[in-house]
């Protein structure tokens, strides 16, 4: 057997040991009472509780077989068992990311290749639950060690759907969690976990590895839940009901802690639950600096039946509708009349308020299974967004007409993904213009995403043309910094206020607005607090964030003035790292 992939998995028999090339197990020390440990923030709060370790599950299984025809239909039946949990997850799922996630799984279940794999080796005499663990771990493993930042986080999904057809082919309950509340500690979360957890019973979440852009992390901040990644295995090392203390902002856990320390971040936690209850209240207000300068807030969304919800919270429009949930979980194509009636929604829904559509953003990450696509090495540096578009021409120009139908006299705002040369653009921007044509939309802007250092670089070209960028910050800094931002050994470098993203940031809105065009930022980037004074500095005109941020982030603008905010900008750009920008921020407020 392999590694294991994080989990304790011993067949009857006694395992051989670890293959050469396996990567380096680091010694674990066990953590002192009322001690700060280091991790990386994935989503912000205070969290205090005691913790319940999730310890991994062993499955027992005998390693060998004689009957490889009965192991084969043991494995299909699991297989088959597996997929249909996750379809009933799909349905039960109430967050959008939630469903693409477990859509995705219920893909690579599909996958021949790991079936085949398997049964290649049930042929060689392995057991049906040898050969799956041995087919998975090869798997991961190899997806593990790429470079990329796709190929790392899949390896997490292909560990969950394994995990999931070992539990049922070894008949072991995976674990279940406590009835009480409690900050749920582990070496990693699986997608499926978040999906099927109780967020009223989850105070926080703490992981050994991951990145603060992995899945897990995706969907903990959607929930509103506190944190951590990258806390390293000592973590693990921790007794059940042990009280901690989890600060989603500054990336620390503090074990143990003594009464001064829970005195504090209990004063602390009522200080966020005011802020947030006075930002509430206050959320139909204008999101405006203490000198008068006006910043837009909108919302970031993953469907449109959540735009009823973002009014409701005071967003003041969509700065990001993700349009693939319409594509995805299909067997086919959305045609133009189930377009139409799902942008629709969003746009009654707002009211005149803006909505701006990213055009279909798939392949690597996000295969549509009426649209296979070779596989590649580097996915990320690959046939996706725009450029998948331009080899499927008709499925573009179906949901520009769509989207531009569907407007009519309301305000749409349509931008293209991953758009890294001049050719792109005039392709794209071609279509829309022979679209808007026919249709005649009458309140309509047309821009790209920076998503990559090129389109910041030249972005004083674009700007001729463009009515508008939207940075995204995730890719933006992945791609600037070389560093996978699924990777957890490289969670603290992958930080977007690294004064190379933010000299990035700069150029394309002094770009943007010699032209007189606008700048927003729908990354997550415009949800740290540490952020948001540099961004505003900067001159970025809309902050698109997570829903359940818009209150927060739109109280957080009136706390600073633009002078203070531009002069931060102005030090920020001159530092030597991220950590030397958050400390600036840190020392103003």
């Amino acid at each position: 057997m392999n590694s294991g992939l994080g989990e304790d998995i011993a067949p009857l028999a006694e395992a051989p040991a670890a293959e050469a090339g396996q990567p380096e197990t680091h010694p674990v020390h066990d953590i002192a009472p009322n001690t700060e440990v280091q991790g990386v923030a994935a989503s912000p709060g205070t969290a205090i509780g005691p913790v319940y370790v999730e310890a991994p599950v062993q499955f027992d299984y005998p390693e060998k077989a004689s009957d490889a025809a009965a192991e084969q239909q043991k494995l299909s039946a699991a297989i088959k068992q597996a997929h249909a949990d996750l379809a009933d997850s799909v349905a039960k799922a109430s967050q959008p990311q939630a469903r693409e996630i477990m859509a995705m799984h219920q893909e690579l279940l599909e996958d021949p290749s790991l079936a085949d794999g398997a049964a290649e080796r049930m042929g060689k005499g392995l057991s049906a639950a040898a050969a799956w663990w041995s087919e998975i771990d090869s798997a991961a493993t190899l997806q593990a060690a790429s470079p990329d930042a796709l190929l790392a986080e899949r390896a997490a999904d292909i560990r969950d759907i394994g995990r999931r057809v070992m539990a049922i082919l070894c008949d072991t309950p995976l674990p279940q969690k406590p009835d009480t509340p409690y900050i749920w500690v582990a070496e990693d979360i699986g997608p499926s976990d978040v999906v099927n957890m109780d967020p009223a019973k989850v105070l926080g979440m703490v992981t050994a590895g991951g990145g603060a852009s992995s899945h897990s992390a995706i969907l903990a901040r959607s929930l509103g839940i506190p944190a951590l990644v990258a806390m390293g295995g000592a973590v693990m090392t921790l007794k059940q009901g042990t009280e901690v203390i989890l600060n989603g902002e500054a990336g620390t856990l503090w074990v143990a802690p003594e009464a001064e320390q829970l005195a504090q971040a209990k004063a602390r936690q009522q200080q966020e639950k005011a802020l947030a209850e006075q930002a509430w209240a206050t959320r139909d207000q204008h999101a405006a600096t203490r000198d008068g300068h006006r910043v837009e807030v909108c919302a970031n969304l993953g469907e449109t039946a959540k735009a009823v919800e973002a009014v409701e919270a005071g967003a003041e429009g969509v700065g990001l509708l993700r349009t693939e949930f319409v594509f995805m979980a299909q067997s086919s194509a959305p045609g133009l009349d189930a377009q139409i009636a799902e942008y629709k929604k969003a746009i009654d829904a707002l009211d005149g308020r803006p909505l701006v559509a990213r055009t279909l953003d798939v392949g690597g990450d996000k295969p549509l299974p009426y649209w296979p696509v070779p596989k590649e090495e580097n996915p990320f540096l690959g046939v996706r967004g725009i450029r998948l578009c331009m080899q499927k021409p008709e499925l573009l120009e179906t949901q520009l007409r769509a989207l531009l139908t569907a407007a009519g006299d309301q305000p749409i705002r349509i931008m293209f993904p991953m758009v890294a040369d001049w050719s792109e653009w005039r392709w794209a921007k071609d279509m829309f213009d022979q679209v808007q044509a026919e249709v005649q939309a009458r309140d309509v802007q047309v821009g790209i995403m920076v998503e990559v250092p090129s389109a910041a670089l030249n972005a004083q070209v674009f700007a001729e043309e463009a009515d508008f960028f939207s940075i995204g910050t995730n890719d933006l800094t992945q791609y600037t910094l070389a560093v996978d931002r699924g990777n957890g050994e490289l969670a603290s470098l992958s930080d977007g206020l690294n004064p190379a993203v933010l000299r990035l940031i700069k150029m394309t809105v002094d770009a943007a607005h010699a032209k007189g065009k606008w700048v927003g930022v729908c990354g997550e980037l415009g949800s740290d607090p540490k952020a948001l004074p540099l961004l505003v500095g900067l001159g970025v005109d809309e902050l698109s964030v997570s829903l359940k941020r818009v209150p927060l982030v739109k109280a957080q603008v009136r706390d600073w003035s633009l002078s203070e905010c531009q002069q931060l900008a102005e030090q920020a750009l001159r530092a030597s790292d991220a950590n030397a920008v958050r400390a600036l921020v840190g020392e103003a407020k």
